[in-house]
């Protein structure tokens, strides 16, 4: 609001104008007002729109859009392989990859951007993923014979993954870490406390082989999993899942993730994105 003050009445007064005078308006000025009446109102509508685009574009990107997920294509391989960690390789060179270098807030983390891919076959999904990293926060005395209790306390990849478009509460979680150690678990949110402490109990049968490159500063990590773990019908061209990535790094536990979870847990299944097995 503009508040008009009166004026002291000391103020000098401003000079009187002189009479208004009649000047004959020439042929075409009429036109040439609307002309430019009808340019502002353009200019100010182009503006005010060109404002409320940059608002619906930044909330769209502070806000995922559940509607429309991102999506990682899977490609098909003709038959199963032994797990290796080479993306140069035949089996890994022809997979789609897909990046994330977002917090769980979808900041960026630009140095951590981490890349996975995936193929599959009748009966497993692979997936490979390729980790910089500025330190790496380990497990003393790794195990890598049977599946390490509460891994997610140090450096992880992982995969979230649910066939039941229904009942998305429900899904597997699979971790690995740089030094190969494994975790799968059976997820299922709407359980009490004391039985979801139970999930990492549950044994997929999936495998897993890590590597870390010192000189480069990135790990890699492969796993292959059984699709019977995942989803009682068998897999086809077209089939899609229900997924999400993540990593945690460092001894600062930077947590990364693909699709945002817009919390401090991991476990917001609404936020997940697509898997999609493709040709």
């Amino acid at each position: 609001m503009i508040a008009f003050v009166p004026l002291p009445n000391d103020t000098k007064q401003a000079p009187s104008l002189p009479d208004k005078v009649s000047t004959p308006m020439k042929p075409g000025d009429a036109n040439n007002i609307l002309r430019r009446m009808n340019a502002i109102r353009g200019a100010c509508l182009f503006t005010g729109a060109a404002m409320i685009a940059a608002i619906l574009s930044s909330i769209s990107m502070a806000q995922p859009n559940p509607s429309h997920p991102e999506t990682i294509r899977s490609v098909r391989a003709s038959h199963d392989t032994a797990l290796h960690l080479s993306p140069q390789s035949p089996f890994w060179r022809d997979a789609s990859p897909i990046f994330f270098e977002g917090d769980r807030y979808g900041r960026p983390v630009k140095q951590l951007r981490t890349e996975v891919r995936s193929r599959w076959t009748d009966s497993s999904l692979y997936l490979l993923f390729i980790c910089p990293y500025e330190d790496l926060n380990l497990k003393p005395s790794p195990q890598t014979r049977t599946d390490t209790n509460q891994l997610w306390n140090w450096d992880v990849a992982e995969i979230f993954i649910g066939s039941d478009f229904d009942h998305i509460r429900r899904y597997k979680e699979f971790e690995l870490s740089p030094q190969g150690e494994w975790i799968d678990l059976d997820i299922d949110l709407d359980l009490d406390q004391r039985h979801r402490e139970d999930a990492w109990k549950w044994n997929s049968g999936f495998e897993t082989v890590a590597r870390i490159d010192p000189e480069k500063k990135i790990w890699y990590g492969a796993m292959r999993i059984p699709f019977a773990a995942i989803d009682p019908q068998p897999p086809h061209i077209s089939g899609r899942f229900r997924a999400n990535f993540f990593r945690s790094q460092g001894a600062s536990r930077q947590l990364l993730a693909w699709q945002a979870p817009m919390g401090e847990s991991f476990h917001a299944p609404e936020h997940f994105g697509i898997l999609e097995l493709a040709k």
